[in-house]
């Protein structure tokens, strides 16, 4: 079986605000994590900060206090829709020796998107789980017409070697 890490993209007190269903996607992610560590698979998180609304250390950019990382957690910084830019991740996951990542977090067609089309380019495979990411509307679709959508177009997604799976959160650690 290939070594596995969660990736916790962007779930921030601001963007869980904001975001459809923000708080219930929190509570899934919350059981993922929980069954991660049972595993004792490594769980990383990664967030975003700008200058305007996600200002580091801000109370809006904090981790919500549910799913705050442990102290061994991998912190991840970013200020690019990119979990890998310039943030030294893949040379992190590089050291971990992981070749597969569990994504959950936020926002679907900004950082998770990215980040999951991202790691293929990077030879990783990616498990996307459908009912842990969210967005918020955007002024041609609804947040749940959305994250359907990137359900949809992400899963399969990939490169000869490498590709992009997408389950819930129910069947995640199924083979």
């Amino acid at each position: 079986m290939k070594k596995t890490a969660l990736l916790v993209v962007d779930v921030q007190n601001l963007l869980v605000e904001h975001c459809y269903q923000g708080q219930q996607i929190v509570e899934r992610i919350k059981r993922v994590i929980a069954e991660a560590r049972e595993r004792e698979l490594p769980v990383i998180y990664v967030q975003h900060h700008e200058a305007e609304e996600l200002v580091f250390g801000s109370p809006g950019w904090e981790i919500p206090a549910s799913i705050k990382p442990e102290e061994t957690d991998p912190v991840v910084h970013k200020t690019a829709p990119d979990s890998f830019y310039e943030t030294g991740l893949h040379d992190k996951l590089q050291s971990m020796s992981i070749e597969k990542l569990i994504v959950v977090g936020f926002q679907t067609d900004y950082c998770v998107d990215t980040t999951c089309r991202s790691a293929i380019s990077l030879n990783y495979d990616v498990t996307l789980v459908s009912d842990c990411h969210s967005t918020v509307d955007s002024p041609a679709l609804k947040a749940a017409d959305i994250i359907a959508h990137h359900n949809t177009t992400l899963h399969g997604f990939g490169t000869p070697q490498h590709t992009i799976r997408g389950k819930d959160s129910a069947s995640v650690w199924e083979a």
